[in-house]
């Protein structure tokens, strides 16, 4: 009868064993999970915080250009007249029409203002300038009063 109680209490006391050794790796895991969780989130906070200051950052400096861009004409390394400027300001920023000013134009200049670090002409801005360098420009006439277009090359 010894023997079988001492066989009952060893596998009460493996069982016990078990349990409690499954309810520690279950603690540890968890509460690992728990940190990782945290850190994880902390990482992803930063993460966003970082791209929402790049993001106000970039739009500032569109803003910025932009402003940059109309304001152009009157800053002194301008070399025309300002009032011979025209803001356009997509896809092209500026049409300056020299001489416009004293009633006997004499060119038309079509300018892109850069600024900031990257100072680079789009694809379609290229494609533009491009275009122009090629002659690929014309002057159209709409007369509204007959509805008739006169086109000259040039």
């Amino acid at each position: 009868m010894e023997s079988g109680l001492l066989v009952a209490i060893t596998v009460a006391g493996a069982i016990l064993l078990v349990l409690l050794s499954y309810w520690l790796i279950k603690w540890r895991f968890e509460n690992r999970f728990r940190q990782w969780q945290a850190i994880e989130r902390d990482t992803l906070e930063q993460e966003r915080e970082g791209i929402r200051r790049a993001a106000i950052t970039q739009s500032r400096a569109v803003l910025g250009g932009k402003f940059v861009e109309q304001l152009t004409p009157y800053l002194p390394q301008f070399r025309y007249d300002p009032t011979e400027a025209r803001f356009i300001g997509s896809p092209i920023d500026l049409i300056v029409f020299l001489g416009l000013a004293t009633g006997d134009p004499r060119e038309i200049i079509i300018m892109e203002i850069k600024t900031g670090k990257n100072c680079q002409l789009t694809p379609q801005e290229r494609k533009i300038r491009r275009l122009i360098e090629e002659g690929m420009v014309r002057w159209e006439l709409i007369e509204q009063a007959t509805g008739q277009t006169e086109a000259d090359s040039g």
